[in-house]
């Protein structure tokens, strides 16, 4: 049975007298990819890109290597194009010096027995003019502006109305996208997950309150999912479907993303990437259930959920979404940034190292590679 599939009960499990459950410490083929367990590290924005043109550091490499124990290592969102940062000090995949840099990030990450994807993220209307270069403004599927401010070098600014992208932007962005993608692998990565959520390009193009064009890439739910779409498939052609991921979330309202019914579009989505087959998809959970169990039960490959706590940070507890079936892994992102060694304390029920939210964006080793990991047990 193909991974990701609604399981058998019986199928890839330990043999036991009794019928046994899979877990999220159990490992699962990531279409030819062996993961060690079903636990990942979701992307975080970190904003520490400090090298020679937005390029990670040997702090990169540090931060990324301490957390090798994850199932699977999927990166901040990093920018496929310059035009696709949206805030100070983030990476990117679109030069020979980005990288090399990302090189030494993955080599440390592999030394440590782990596996690690870059997630693009083209962050569309989301960003400021004062953070591009070369006179760039930032671009959306239509001229309408996002409510509210962004970060940048100069304090908080209001978000700009984007410049709409005409036929060919969309594929000269498609192709920056194959093109970061093929980057990643000269990096070393083990894979490309695409960035379709969070208020970000993709998602602008996905929903109705941003994407306000009549032609052929909107107006309908299967007009608004072809973007999407023709992107995951220039990825997956340049690098294989086996090496390419999205990240969705349905109904999330980040960015000022308004999708009061979002089923319709996100089924068509995944209608529209069935001939592609991308290996997973990663679906940020913001609305109930239901939708996530349509979600897994249409698509054939792995699903991986950052699952949704109404009152409380993801801990512990959504490991059992493995064992009833509702995910083939689970990502956690705030638990990870604090315990490198999350595997291991969620094995042994912690204790839980917690979250620095005041370092979460920019500054330096404090709050990045300064967590303490448990102490080695004794042989």
């Amino acid at each position: 049975m193909a991974a990701g599939r609604v399981p058998d009960p019986r199928a890839g499990r330990r043999t036991s007298l009794e019928t046994a459950v899979t877990t999220a410490f159990d490992p699962l083929d990531l279409a030819g990819l062996h993961l060690p367990n079903r636990i990942a590290m979701a992307p975080m924005t970190r904003s520490r890109a400090y090298g020679p043109g937005l390029s990670p550091t040997a702090a990169t490499a540090a931060y990324y290597a301490q957390r090798a124990s994850a199932g699977l290592i999927v990166t901040e969102g990093v920018q496929p194009s310059p035009v696709g940062q949206g805030y100070p000090d983030t990476p990117g995949l679109h030069s020979a010096g980005q990288v090399d840099a990302w090189r030494a990030v993955t080599d440390a990450v592999h030394a440590g027995g782990g596996r690690i994807f870059a997630q693009l993220m083209h962050t569309g209307r989301i960003g400021h003019p004062s953070l591009l270069p070369g006179g760039l403004h930032p671009v959306g599927p239509s001229a309408v502006a996002a409510r509210g401010r962004i970060h940048t070098a100069d304090g908080p600014r209001d978000l700009v109305v984007p410049e709409p992208l005409d036929e060919d932007g969309i594929r000269r962005t498609v192709g920056d996208h194959a093109r970061a993608a093929r980057n990643a692998i000269d990096a070393g990565f083990d894979g490309v997950e695409v960035h379709g959520a969070n208020g970000y390009l993709l998602h602008q193009f996905l929903a109705p309150n941003s994407n306000t064009r009549t032609d052929a890439w909107g107006g309908t739910p299967q007009a608004r999912a072809r973007f999407a779409a023709e992107v995951v498939a220039a990825v997956a052609d340049a690098i294989g479907a086996h090496r390419t991921g999205l990240r969705v979330s349905p109904g999330n309202p980040l960015g000022d993303i308004d999708e009061p019914e979002p089923e319709e579009g996100y089924l068509a989505l995944l209608r529209a990437l069935e001939p592609v087959g991308p290996a997973y998809l990663h679906v940020v959970e913001t609305g109930g259930r239901a939708l996530t169990l349509e979600l897994r039960k249409r698509f054939p490959g792995v699903l991986i959920l950052n699952a949704r706590a109404a009152d409380r940070p993801s801990g512990p507890q959504e490991l059992a979404l493995v064992a009833d079936g509702t995910a083939d892994m689970v990502a956690y992102g705030a638990l990870f940034l604090a315990n490198p060694d999350l595997p291991r304390r969620l094995r042994t029920g912690g204790p839980f190292n917690t979250p620095d939210r005041a370092t979460y964006y920019g500054g330096g080793e404090r709050g990045y590679t300064d967590y303490p990991a448990l102490a080695a047990e004794p042989r």
